[in-house]
């Protein structure tokens, strides 16, 4: 079946450069690197571009922190991320970063087109400001106490414990991150966006984009909120691009962020005289363009790009593509359990292969989760790479290249079996298209198993023995390679490097997705190599402890206690009789607790590492002579005692079971 060419050009979300690549991180440039393969496989032209997000107020404080330039910072970091992603086989047609003049020109342009629409205005606004280190502080550089449930420590703009969400105005004794001081408010006049009257626009935009359904109901959600004019401004000391005509202003990062991939798709432009920025870029064109995305980043890239493009008179993205997040056995990686696995660990340690083909034999075209659980992740590669695919061309290749000087037969013996296998190329291209993967992998290893079938029935070990059985032992083993062949095709987007040595062993050029309906006869190939090994889990788990990281860190800023101080401390043995999750709060159990001489009720954290139900009897250590705590959800009488980095990695200090309770712990 003939495929009409396409032009498509496709983007990952920007990795943000401030820290190495992650396991998480490469779901997406798997997903996106598999897509676009597929497409060039398929005879489209398919251009995928990046870039790292170079920009914002972490990126200079991390490099004042390791005394290097945000510059020199950012261009190491890059130059990892090329390495890093270059290994696990994405092929980026090309890389670049939002510090460059072609972002700076872009977002000067859509924003002067904005202004001139009367898209943006200017507005004073509160902020927090450190007196300290002379600057105006983000979100996440205020930490003090939750004005809903009142717990410590919180972050200015959400609840790690009830989930509430505020400005940094809103915090209780707020203080700066940067110097531990109490910041002042300050009025500030920023730049904001209309996004407001693009509901419209979005909605006709959202119709055309055939975005999955769980992302439409997000949006739904915010439609139904309000949609909020943004701020796009941020104030000096800021490292981006200054607005123009102001002298402290900074375009904040979520503006030029995305304006990396115009940015980066321009840069390529300049160095190849095939590319037409406009062509994909402007409205009234036969291009697509697809962004693909973590669903965490959804608003942005859903409801702000798509607006300021349309406001700017750029072309909207044909669709955006959204995914979960990775779990590894099961939980949220860890860097204690040594589950917080970096791209280079990895690559120390596997054949990148093997996670390329597990994250597609996960993935579908839905935000929902995937997980890598380890043991399935060496079960599943070592049965279905090694025990399925790659078997049948080592069954095969030996008796080829040893008594037929490696020249296959001249015909098939089983016609119809090849034609199944070809006939699946519509199924499986539809599935790829689709973005699931798991399902072409499904129906790929289903017919692999058929294959295998074909040659443990005909046997060629048994017919190399009789004489009068030879040629039948060429025809049976050249319906294996050709079964094996066509295979290959179609997992070529996911095994490119094993598809490379495929192609090596068998003599080809380069592929199309029409040669796996396409048998090879009477061509010489060449002697067999193992194509991929097994999966060792001494591999995996020497991986695991080299990701395992230490959490707990010397405060040497913490002011020193004497004796006398501690022994006011009444630790004691308590048992936990009643455990129940708190109504409204996202982390916290309500515990009832038996100290021997009364009953106590404390709220504890630790929802997310304990069920409730797991608690009950157990006993735990508590300091039962803390003050009374009013929260929101009543008053906790106590603390109990846990240790970890927290979240799922939370573990209550509990004292032997012959402990009674009320006893004091010395």
């Amino acid at each position: 079946m003939s495929v009409k060419p396409r032009k498509i050009l496709v983007t990952s979300a920007l990795p943000y450069a401030n820290g190495s690549i992650h396991m998480g991180h490469m779901v997406e440039y798997l997903q996106t690197d598999i897509w676009v393969r597929f497409q060039k496989l398929r005879g489209h032209d398919c251009i995928y571009v990046c870039a790292s997000d170079s920009h914002g107020t972490p990126i200079m404080l991390k490099a004042r922190e390791l005394g290097k330039s945000p510059e020199s910072l950012t261009r190491e970091l890059s130059e990892e991320f090329v390495r890093d992603f270059a290994d696990f086989g994405v092929a980026f047609d090309n890389y670049h970063t939002t510090h460059s003049p072609e972002n700076e020109a872009l977002t000067v342009e859509m924003y002067e087109a904005l202004r001139e629409r009367g898209d943006i205005y200017t507005k004073s606004i509160q902020q927090l400001y450190d007196e300290t280190e002379g600057m105006f502080l983000p979100d996440r550089f205020v930490r003090g106490t939750c004005p809903r449930c009142e717990s410590e420590d919180q972050y200015g703009d959400a609840c790690e414990v009830c989930g509430a969400t505020y400005s940094p105005s809103d915090l209780i004794d707020a203080v700066s991150v940067l110097s531990g001081t109490t910041p002042v408010t300050r009025e500030s006049e920023h730049y904001f966006f209309r996004l407001s009257e693009y509901g419209d626009r979005l909605r006709a935009w959202m119709e055309e984009a055939t975005l999955d359904k769980n992302v439409l109901a997000k949006l739904e959600e915010w439609f139904a909120a309000g949609l909020q004019d943004w701020d796009i401004s941020r104030d000096a000391p800021y490292f981006g691009f200054r607005i123009p005509d102001s002298d402290d202003k900074y375009f904040y990062v979520w503006l030029d962020a995305p304006v990396g991939y115009p940015a980066s798709f321009k840069n390529l432009c300049d160095k190849r005289d095939d590319l037409d920025f406009d062509e994909y870029w402007r409205p009234g064109h036969d291009t697509e363009v697809y962004h693909f995305i973590g669903k965490d980043i959804m608003y942005f890239h859903t409801l702000f790009w798509p607006a300021v493009l349309e406001g700017a008179g750029f072309r909207t993205p044909t669709s955006v593509f959204a995914h979960g997040f990775l779990t590894v056995n099961g939980s949220k990686m860890s860097k204690s359990r040594g589950t917080f696995i970096k791209a280079r660990t990895y690559l120390d340690n596997l054949d990148p292969s093997y996670l390329r083909y597990y994250y597609a034999a996960k993935l579908g075209p839905t935000i929902e989760d995937i997980d890598l659980n380890l043991e399935d992740f060496i079960a599943r590669v070592n049965s279905d790479l090694v025990g399925k695919l790659v078997n049948i061309a080592s069954r095969c290749a030996g008796f080829i290249n040893k008594r037929f000087d490696g020249k296959l037969a001249t015909t098939l013996p089983d016609q119809a079996l090849f034609d199944e296998v070809a006939a699946a190329s519509d199924e499986i291209a539809a599935h790829y298209e689709k973005r699931e993967f798991s399902k072409a992998m499904r129906r790929i290893m289903t017919l692999a198993d058929q294959a295998n079938r074909y040659i443990d029935e005909h046997k060629p070990w048994v017919l190399i023995k009789d004489e009068s059985q030879v040629s039948s032992v060429q025809a049976v083993c050249t319906q294996g390679i050709n079964l094996f062949r066509s295979l290959m095709i179609y997992l070529a987007p996911v095994l490119p490097a094993v598809a490379a040595r495929t192609q090596a062993f068998l003599g080809n050029d380069e592929w199309h997705w029409s040669n796996a309906s396409e048998p090879m006869l009477g061509a010489t190939i060449n002697p067999f190599k193992p194509l991929l090994t097994r999966v060792e889990a001494e591999k995996v788990q020497e991986m695991v402890e080299q990701s395992k990281q230490s959490t707990t860190k010397a405060d040497n800023s913490a002011a020193h206690i004497g004796i006398d101080d501690f022994t006011k401390v009444d630790l004691r043995i308590a048992r936990i009789d009643k455990a129940e999750a708190v109504e409204g709060a996202d982390k916290l159990l309500s515990l009832t607790l038996d100290v021997g001489d009364s009953t106590r009720t404390v709220f504890a954290g630790i929802k997310a590492a304990y069920r409730p139900e797991a608690l009950i009897g157990k006993h735990v250590v508590v300091v039962a002579n803390l003050a009374p705590r009013k929260m929101r959800f009543g008053v906790s009488e106590g603390m109990v005692l846990a240790a970890g980095p927290g979240g799922e990695d939370i573990f209550l200090l509990s004292p032997d079971d012959g402990a009674e309770p009320g006893m004091r712990v010395k």
